[in-house]
């Protein structure tokens, strides 16, 4: 019988319940840096990879990964029948060995839920997740970690910058590209427009939570223990990792302020994760200076990555999942080529006078990244042309949460702003119109209440349109009122009982009445331009055929003043400076 060491063993699990936790930290990260409307989609979406991803690897990815096949490929072995004594670590045993590499697995899957966010259908995202845990990354990590072709050349990736970031960053960036931007992401002229992430604190704290368990990521890739050379490593590795992540944070604060004239927040946490992916190819290679040099590379490469995709390119990542985990894991993996100090690798760097490994590094990353784009293209074609890859439109607009989950929000009793997505107003009111599924007719939908009007002296008549509606609608409703020439409201957020008397949802099977209802109300002063215009468009925009709607009232105004310049009446509501 195999005498088991107790002491790797138990390193092993720890690092595999450290790296299990960086699910947690995926999960604030991203959404954090997207819209509160899809916050709910995101969570479940993380929960789900992990998931879908286990029983999938389990099933068919451990054999093609580990199993001893051919130089590109493993065994078909489903449950782990067979015999890995050949490949396991010393002590450990096999199945302490196999949910280590689940949680690796799982890793790589989990990247490209950040840029695909916030428009994916999520049948979809559960399908192209499977198959990225049962043969995608599988077959790569055969030829890296799985004694195929690449390992056989010499290529050193110690915990993954290749093996599981740039699968994941490849994959997300293939899927981000067919999939398209966000709605509203460009104007009619190509230009990018900022779309806010909802929770700072939450980006943040994943952030954190990613950096401490990176110490399981790279330092259990030891795989043991119980000898000197070992515990020696294992600090070295513990070392770099920490190093390449602070100095890519405050490389990234300066480039920042010098380009920006302000330190970027986001911009800065996102550096954390850079400097953790290039560095975890090399960081039992490299030494220490050479991990600041990696994490300084990471630092300076994430600003101008992200500034590509999004302007250039177009390619729209609202968590920078492409440019951190693609971008960055490639340079890692370059990385390993040009500082490598031989340990661990079969030639040293550039730094060193050798190119061998440089190259051997080269023709890995090239390789890896072609193969994935290929299958994942062709896995991303498929599901766009029979169940659709991307949410419909007025799902996308309503939010994840509510079309994908039947979740109205994931922050009970917080009201939230809602946010600016709409290119012109013909892409606002055909969203709003999309929308419609009841058979009420829209008068009835959306009556107009006129209130008494005080008597006209024959001065220009002022009229002012009080909206009540959904939150969901304020921006359809505002871009559709500046194309009528309209160029200020008042926007309120009140809460609102009438005819709807609440609202009936579910929340873990268990009916929620909620008799006051989030709305905004829109006010508008109008002269110029027709009531009825204002009124017509309105109507259109709400329209959905169910109660709720909203209400429109229409007041007379008695006069208007502009503080700034005293202008009174007709003159005060014109926008000429």
């Amino acid at each position: 019988m195999e005498k088991y060491s107790g002491l790797n063993t138990m390193w092993i699990l720890v690092g595999a319940a450290l790296v299990f936790f960086m699910q947690a930290g995926f999960s604030l990260c991203e959404a954090g840096f997207t819209r509160a409307k899809n916050t709910g989609n995101i969570l479940m979406k993380n929960l789900m990879d992990f998931c879908i991803g286990t029983p999938c690897y389990w099933l068919v990815g451990f054999g093609i990964m580990f199993g001893t096949g051919n130089a590109f490929f493993g065994t078909l072995d489903p449950m782990i029948q067979g015999d890995y004594s050949a490949i396991l670590p010393s002590g450990v045993p096999l199945w302490a060995f196999v949910i280590f590499q689940t949680v690796f697995c799982a890793t790589a899957a989990t990247i490209v839920s950040g840029a695909m966010a916030e428009r994916t259908n999520f049948a979809a995202y559960c399908i192209y997740s499977a198959v990225i845990s049962l043969i995608i990354y599988p077959i790569s990590g055969h030829w890296i970690w799985g004694g195929g072709w690449l390992a056989e050349s010499g290529f050193h990736d110690f915990a993954g910058s290749t093996c599981v970031h740039m699968v994941g960053g490849v994959a997300a960036l293939t899927g981000a590209a067919i999939l398209g931007p966000r709605i509203g992401k460009y104007d009619k002229d190509g230009k990018p427009r900022a779309i806010l992430g909802h929770n700072l604190t939450f980006a943040a704290l994943g952030v954190f939570i990613l950096w401490f368990c990176w110490f399981g990521f790279n330092g259990a890739s030891t795989v043991c223990m119980d000898t000197d050379a070992a515990i020696a490593r294992a600090g070295l590795v513990f070392f770099n990792t920490n190093m390449s992540a602070a100095v890519a944070c405050v490389t990234t604060l300066t480039v920042t302020w010098i380009r920006y004239k302000k330190p970027d927040v986001s911009m800065t946490y996102n550096a954390a994760l850079a400097g953790l992916v290039g560095i975890t190819a090399g960081c039992d290679t490299v030494e220490p200076w050479a991990a600041a040099i990696i994490g300084m590379l990471c630092g300076i490469t994430i600003v101008f990555s992200v500034e590509f995709f999004d302007k250039i390119a177009k390619i729209d990542d609202p968590v920078g999942a492409i440019s951190v985990h693609g971008v960055c894991g490639a340079l890692g993996t370059i990385g390993v080529g040009i500082f490598s100090n031989g340990l661990g690798t079969e030639h040293k760097g550039l730094v060193y006078g050798e190119t061998a490994q440089f190259g051997i590094q080269i023709l890995g990353g090239v390789s890896v990244a072609a193969y994935v784009a290929v299958v994942m293209v062709i896995v991303y074609t498929i599901l766009k042309h029979t169940i659709g890859l991307r949410a419909k439109p007025e799902d996308e607009i309503m939010g994840l949460d509510i079309s994908e989950h039947g979740l109205r929000t994931a922050y009970a009793g917080f009201a939230m702003m809602p946010e600016e997505y709409y290119e012109d107003a013909s892409v606002a009111i055909a969203a709003a119109a999309a929308e419609i599924k009841g058979q009420t007719p829209v008068e009835d939908a959306v009556p107009v209440v006129k209130e008494a009007a005080s008597v006209s002296d024959g001065t220009p008549k002022f009229t002012k349109v009080q909206i009540i509606c959904k939150e969901e609608k304020l921006y359809a409703l505002k871009t559709a009122m500046s194309s009528l020439g309209i160029t200020g409201m008042t926007v309120s957020h009140v809460m609102g009982y009438g005819l709807q008397k609440g609202d009936l949802e579910y929340y873990r099977g268990v009916p929620v009445e909620t008799n006051l209802l989030p709305k905004v109300q829109i006010d508008i002063v109008v002269s110029k331009v027709p009531v009825r215009s204002v009124i017509d468009t309105a109507k259109h925009v709400l329209y959905t055929g169910h109660i709720g709607d909203g209400k429109i009232f229409v007041y007379d105004v008695e006069n208007v003043v502009k503080v700034r310049t005293g202008e009174e009446g007709y003159d005060a509501l014109q926008d000429v400076e």
